[in-house]
């Protein structure tokens, strides 16, 4: 929801249409119905949340959860799949701290990220994981 957001108004932006706190609450407003759904109360009080988030006020920030996330997951996956050999790639990783640009550290590691593989993989651990709780949830 933060990023699409973000995407919105940036897109808003570059059509040259002036970002107003009243285009800033109905799109915040819009993005909460879509994303909570009927059943939360989307009232005032909430249309004027996205002006306290500080995310906000760096270009794209909520896009590095997600593509950390991604890194994070990839590197997890690898480390159980191909065990020690990864492992050893996972400790080189750690153990570069800033010596090189972070993607190439990463690609060093085994997780390509200018691919679009890292974040197919995430999606699909996450919809595993949402199956997982439905099944859980309809047990009980």
């Amino acid at each position: 929801m933060f990023a699409e957001f973000e995407k919105d108004i940036y897109d808003k932006s570059e059509e040259g249409e002036t970002l107003t706190a009243d285009l800033l609450d109905e799109i915040w407003h819009t993005l909460n119905a879509k994303y909570y759904g009927p059943e939360m109360v989307v009232d005032a009080e909430i249309d004027v949340e996205w002006a306290r988030i500080p995310h906000f006020y760096m270009d794209f920030y909520v896009y590095q959860y997600v593509t950390g996330y991604a890194a994070a997951t990839t590197l997890a996956e690898k480390m159980l799949q191909e065990g020690a050999s990864a492992q050893q790639r996972y400790i080189g990783f750690l153990k570069s701290g800033g010596a090189d640009y972070p993607l190439t550290i990463l690609k060093n590691a085994g997780v390509d990220m200018s691919t679009s593989q890292p974040v197919e993989l995430t999606l699909a651990k996450f919809s595993t994981m949402l199956d997982e709780l439905e099944l859980l949830l309809s047990k009980s």
